[in-house]
Order: C-alpha cells, then sequence, then structure tokens
C-alpha cells in the first residue's frame, strides 16, 4: 500500500488530494489544525477507498509540533511514498505599512514549516523510493505564482512562495539521486477560501479550479523513477501568464 502526508487536508486544494488519494487505495496521515474537520473528512475518505486514515491536528505555525506529525506517520505505515505540503496562510499588503510580524508568520507557516517537515520526512521518503525502484517518492509543495512573478501587494506571501519553490528545486540536487523528487506547483488564484478577498475583481469562475491541481498531482505521483518535474507553473486563461 501506498502511503502519503497531507498538509491542510481539511479543505480546498489538500481536501481535493486526500479525496484522490483515497480513491487510489493510499493509506493516509491528514493534518489540519481543527480536529474535528479531520475526524470528519477520515470518514469520507475511508468511505472512498483510503487503505487507512491516521489523523493528526497541528499548527504549521508552530514548528515544535510538527515532528510529532512525521513521527505519526512513521509508527503507522513506516514509510511515506507521497509528501504533500498543501496547508499555508496568506496574507496581503503593501510593503511600505507590512508589519514584520505578520512576515514573520507567513514565512512561519509557509516556509519554515515545510522545511521542517522534509527534514523529519525524509528517511522515510528513501525508505519508500528503495522499496519500489519503478517510482519516486514525491513531494509536492503547493507554491504560488507569485512566488515567481511580483504580485503589488503580495510581498510577504510572494516571498514565502519563492522560498518554498527554491527548497523543493534545491531538494532534488540532494536527493534524487536517492529516489526523492519534489515539485513545486505555482498557480494563479485558485478557487479556495483562500482567494475569497479578491473575488470582488477577480471572479470565482475565472480562477484555477481545484480539479486541475489535482489532477496535477494525480500525473506526478505517477511518474517513473527517471523523470524530474522542479515546477509547474499555472496562469488564468485572460491574462498575460505573468500575474496571479
Amino acid at each position: 500500500m501506498r502511503t502519503a502526508l497531507i498538509t491542510g487536508a481539511s479543505r480546498g486544494i489538500g481536501r481535493g488530494i486526500a479525496v484522490e488519494l483515497a480513491r487510489q487505495g493510499f493509506g493516509l496521515t491528514i493534518s489540519a489544525r481543527s480536529s474535528a474537520d479531520l475526524d470528519a473528512l477520515a470518514d469520507a475518505l475511508a468511505q472512498a477507498g483510503a487503505g487507512k486514515v491516521v489523523c493528526h491536528a497541528a499548527d504549521l505555525a508552530d514548528r515544535t509540533v510538527l515532528p510529532a506529525l512525521i513521527a505519526q506517520h512513521r509508527e503507522t505505515f513506516h514509510s511515506m511514498d507521497a509528501l504533500l505540503l498543501s496547508g499555508g496562510v496568506g496574507t496581503a499588503g503593501p510593503i511600505a505599512t507590512m508589519h514584520t510580524r505578520r512576515a514573520d508568520k507567513t514565512l512561519e507557516v509557509n516556509f519554515t514549516s515545510a522545511l521542517t517537515l522534509i527534514q523529519h520526512a525524509l528517511p522515510l521518503l528513501r525508505t519508500a523510493a528503495q522499496a519500489d525502484p519503478s517510482h519516486a517518492a514525491r513531494i509536492i509543495a503547493l507554491a504560488s505564482i507569485t512566488g515567481i512573478y511580483a504580485e503589488p501587494g503580495l510581498a510577504a506571501y510572494g516571498a514565502s512562495k519563492a522560498a518554498l519553490i527554491s527548497l523543493s528545486e534545491t531538494l532534488n540536487a540532494e536527493e534524487s539521486g536517492n529516489g526523492v523528487m519534489a515539485t513545486a506547483i505555482a498557480p494563479g488564484y485558485v478557487a479556495t477560501d483562500m482567494s475569497a478577498w479578491t473575488t470582488d475583481t477577480i471572479p470565482v469562475a475565472t480562477m484555477i479550479p481545484v480539479d486541475d491541481i489535482v489532477a496535477i498531482v494525480r500525473m506526478l505521483l505517477s511518474l517513473g523513477r527517471t523523470t524530474c518535474i522542479p515546477r509547474i507553473i499555472l496562469s488564468r486563461a485572460g491574462t498575460s501568464g505573468y500575474h496571479a
């Protein structure tokens, strides 16, 4: 049984990924801040076909609790075929008035949590890669097009996603020889709760559907061991392709 750990699993992109992997029969460790939301999702994932579902509530802003999340996955499944980093936080505001505390939290949740989880998960990912010579173990990080192309008002958010993209690409340089590969998915606005703040200027109907992100994850997890895709950029139809 292939296994995966998913952060931000209770809603949006993370939930869509969790349902897709459950349908494929994965054993899943799902994480979000709310235990109640995770318990409700676990029932749905079991009905969708997940091999086993483990819930672990954790706040990505608190790096001290994250090793326990990996430890619970290790105790249950012993290896990890995929680490899905879909948890994150959004923040907006001009550089001139951006409070450093907001920037600190954005970096903590969107970048430092990913680094911490990857560090603790690497032994499990290497184990999975060694056990399956036809597939790599995959880390898939939900970044943003703002981590590649600057967007006014999104300096801290874009910087955190740029750091996440760099982290993913550096991991490939260090670990792809061990069968562990990372891909950063960098979309424009996706139709989730996180994008609700901008629907007055960008209608939901023009945003990228969650199902399209899930389709990319499905493709990445089906790739063979010799193929590495460092980043995938998704732009919205009707734009220049260089902004969210």
